[in-house]
């Protein structure tokens, strides 16, 4: 840039005056290209006045790129539906998307680098929690509203008032789980595997086991494993010799497929369950007939009845090419909950989209109908899913409690 300002001004002082003109002209073209692309990836774009920049950090590639991709999808669909009709308070939505390759330790750079360098006025994410809370205490000290998609630990609104999620948490999750243990599976014996290096893994396992053993249950056995082993034999030996009658994995979908493959090469053929973290396409991939019968509570179901419903499935899939999962209801959710409190607030200032954010009630989301609470929670309904012939089908939906 420096090299050509100088050739510019020997040329004005040369009397080349038209083509001087040229030059700067199409250095200027070049600007106003750059500011009007979306930023993302890790792109930064030059602050504007006609644009609402809103941050968006996901697991687009690594260990859970299937959460993180899905989540993305649905947030860029409803950004490009909101921008179609005008956008919010009459500016459109910009989004900056980054990547935090399923990695711990990147996502608090990411939050900073968003608010500090491009600006922007609220962030969206993560899927994982415990990312979620490493970039939500960045957020709450800047006093920008953060909401996660599908961050179920409880801990992560805890951080502070501008901290939110369009998802239940896992105390309710665990909850459902034991029931659905014992009223439906007709279990009271179970073994739990737990990834002891994963926030929400530990977390759902210790709400359902609550609830599973104050509901007159035994956990027969709890073994635990590390996110990304690859040999679970040890562990599943040992809770075979227990003999529970069924295996609860609140684990994520890479792990679980792989456990439930070697489960039933031990002979294990009783039920598997788990939480929200087995919601993928992936787990059928890497599972196989290993996870046929097997069931997870989660968000949302392409089956669920509703206009609404079908029409999101119809625009997704038309777009994408793939069926919606949960993640992708609850990206797109998030979106449209923040236009809608910019819209409320009548300003994107940070303290009043905050405050427009925590009066939310009964906001439609297509992942179920939304109230944020006290602890700035979504309450809403759970669905249930089984692995039937290589698809996940919808068994119950279970209301908001």
């Amino acid at each position: 840039m420096t090299y050509k300002n100088e050739i510019l001004k020997k040329r004005v002082l040369a009397g080349n005056w038209h083509l001087a003109v040229a030059l700067a002209f199409a250095t200027v073209l070049a600007g106003c290209n750059k500011s009007a692309e979306p930023a993302g990836g890790g792109g930064s774009a030059a602050p504007t006045a006609d644009v609402i920049k809103v941050g968006e950090f996901a697991s687009l590639t690594g260990k859970e790129a299937s959460f993180g991709q899905m989540s993305h999808n649905g947030t860029q669909l409803a950004i490009d539906e909101l921008n179609a009709q005008g956008g919010a308070l009459g500016k459109k939505l910009q989004l900056l998307t980054e990547d935090d390759q399923s990695k711990q330790g990147e996502a608090k750079t990411i939050a900073r680098k968003l608010i500090s360098r491009d600006g922007i006025v609220a962030l969206l994410g993560e899927v994982a929690s415990g990312r979620s809370l490493e970039a939500a205490p960045v957020c709450q000290e800047s006093h920008i509203p953060q909401i996660s998609p599908s961050s179920t630990n409880p801990k992560v609104t805890q951080i502070g008032d501008y901290i939110f999620r369009v998802c239940f948490t896992d105390p309710l999750q665990g909850k459902v789980l034991a029931r659905f243990a014992q009223k439906t599976l007709k279990v009271t014996k179970v073994a739990v595997l737990t990834d002891a290096a994963n926030t929400y893994s530990v977390g759902l396992a210790t709400y359902f086991k609550e609830a599973f053993t104050n509901a007159g249950g035994q956990i027969v056995d709890e073994q635990k494993y590390s996110g990304g082993d690859k040999d679970f034999n040890a562990q599943l030996t040992t809770i075979k010799a227990a003999n529970p009658e069924a295996i609860c994995i609140p684990g994520y979908y890479q792990d679980v497929g792989l456990i439930a493959l070697q489960a039933r090469q031990l002979g294990l053929t009783i039920p598997l369950f788990g939480g929200d973290g087995w919601e993928s396409q992936d787990l059928i991939s890497i599972g196989g007939a290993a996870v046929e019968g097997t069931y997870f509570s989660t968000h949302f179901s392409p089956e669920q009845s509703g206009p609404a419903v079908q029409e999101f499935v119809k625009k997704f899939q038309a777009k994408y090419g793939v069926m919606p999962d949960a993640m992708a209801a609850l990206g797109y959710d998030s979106a449209m909950l923040l236009a809608d409190a910019f819209k409320r607030a009548g300003t994107t200032d940070g303290p009043k989209v905050r405050d427009a954010l925590a009066a939310t009630k009964d906001f439609p989301g297509i992942a179920g109908n939304i109230t944020i609470d006290e602890h700035r929670d979504a309450k809403k309904p759970l669905v249930i899913l089984e692995v039937k012939d290589g698809k996940l089908k919808l068994v119950e939906q279970i209301g908001a409690e």
